[in-house]
């Protein structure tokens, strides 16, 4: 009776391993979320020069550069796909066999006997399938990496409180730095490895939501 006891417990704790699992929820946003800029190096005494190298010039627009600074991302996504197949096939034949007249042997009443066959196969098939997708939106982003070559590796979010429910936008991607424009902003159709998230949480989202029970039954019922 231990022994089943133990069974049992064992069970219930791969089962709530399993639903805890299928429950938490990941994203494929580029981590970290946000980063710090680096902290500000001292300034040194330019010997009454106005040209600083530790110091941004007087003269250099805000776009951004370095690790901590901000983009602005227009979300303008949009795609649209439709295919459509159509396949048939036709096969007809026809056969006729006769025999013929043979005298003085037995079985004349199979003489001038006829066999006709007719044979048709008909096939058909069709298929179609259609996807339009719209994303469109502003959300302010990080940059959180600095390539070799200049490329920024930004990412963020932006996370909206309404009523008892939240909806949360991220957006992470890799920024050509001649595509920021004069006022710090970006499309992302010009942003590479995007990846573009809009999830939500709350009560009105887990209704919508499968249980996590029925979640782990059908993963694991092989029919």
């Amino acid at each position: 009776m231990t022994e089943c006891r133990r069974l049992i417990s064992a069970a219930a704790f791969v089962l709530l391993l399993s639903a805890c699992s299928m429950l938490q929820q990941t994203t494929s946003v580029h981590q970290p979320m946000t980063a710090r800029p680096m902290p500000a190096r001292a300034m040194t005494d330019g010997g009454g020069s106005i040209f600083n190298s530790q110091s941004r010039s007087l003269f250099e627009d805000r776009r951004a550069r370095y690790v901590g600074d901000t983009i602005t991302v227009n979300l303008v996504e949009k795609t649209a796909a439709t295919k459509s197949s159509n396949a048939s096939a036709e096969r007809a034949s026809t056969t006729d066999v006769g025999t013929p007249v043979i005298s003085g042997l037995p079985g004349k009443f199979l003489n001038k006997v006829g066999v006709t066959a007719d044979d048709t196969t008909t096939f058909s098939g069709k298929g179609g399938a259609a996807a339009n997708n719209t994303f469109t939106g502003t959300v302010t982003v990080t940059v959180i990496d600095v390539y070799a070559n200049g490329n920024l590796l930004v990412s963020g979010e932006k996370q909206v409180a309404i009523n008892q429910g939240q909806e949360f936008i991220r957006f992470s991607g890799v920024v050509n730095p001649s595509n920021v424009t004069g006022s710090n902003t970006v499309q992302s159709t010009q942003v590479a490895d995007a990846r573009v998230e809009y999830k939500a949480s709350g009560y009105i989202d887990e209704a919508q939501t499968m249980g996590w029970l029925q979640r782990f039954f059908l993963n694991v019922m092989p029919f």
